[in-house]
């Protein structure tokens, strides 16, 4: 059976270069590691626990949640926004964690990586992200790191997938993440 990992992008531009990283973590994913990027996380709304009421839960949100249920993983794809993580990531993260105790990220490994135009490839952010999701309730792989700065002019003319250097990286990511799901989840 293979391992279901998740896919959160941080950004939500069109061409988004972490967007494009993550569709070559799907495209290279080991055998066995089955990558889904969950699309609509610009629709789910700002974290509020006046919303956050069982039976009227926006349905944006009840996706969010639902696919995370189903998820073994999570694989955090962030650029990095002003020196952090987006808005949009923080917020899947919120809803991930609730309900308290409880939520869909509690306990599942997360990995995350990225990449940002600065020369350090958005370690920041990712660090912000780590940090987030542990908070959360996350299995955070701490050791398992990707910041690829250039990014603008890196992957101006060639997809990640397409980038050999890149797609090995990933793959090694994918492979780590993979193997911290026990058995019993898979």
């Amino acid at each position: 059976m293979s391992v279901r990992i998740l896919a959160l992008v941080g950004s939500l531009r069109a061409g988004s270069h972490n967007r494009q990283l993550a569709e070559a973590a799907a495209k290279h994913a080991p055998a066995g590691a089955d990558i889904q990027l969950f699309e609509g996380l610009a629709d789910v709304p700002f974290y509020n626990e006046d919303i956050d009421v069982e039976g009227s839960v926006p349905a944006a949100a009840a996706r969010l949640r639902e696919a995370a249920g189903q998820a073994d993983a999570f694989l955090l794809f962030s650029p990095e926004y002003n020196g952090t993580m987006p808005a949009v990531l923080k917020n899947a993260i919120d809803w991930l964690s609730r309900p308290y105790g409880a939520g869909a990220i509690s306990g599942k490994p997360v990995a995350v990586v990225g990449t940002a135009f600065g020369q350090y490839g958005g370690v920041w952010a990712q660090d912000d992200v780590r940090k987030a999701a542990g908070i959360a309730g996350a299995a955070v792989l701490e050791d398992v790191k990707l910041s690829i700065p250039g990014s603008v002019t890196r992957f101006a003319e060639t997809h990640p997938a397409d980038d050999s250097e890149v797609a090995t990286a990933l793959t090694e990511v994918d492979g780590r993440l993979s193997e911290q799901v026990t058995p019993a989840a898979a």
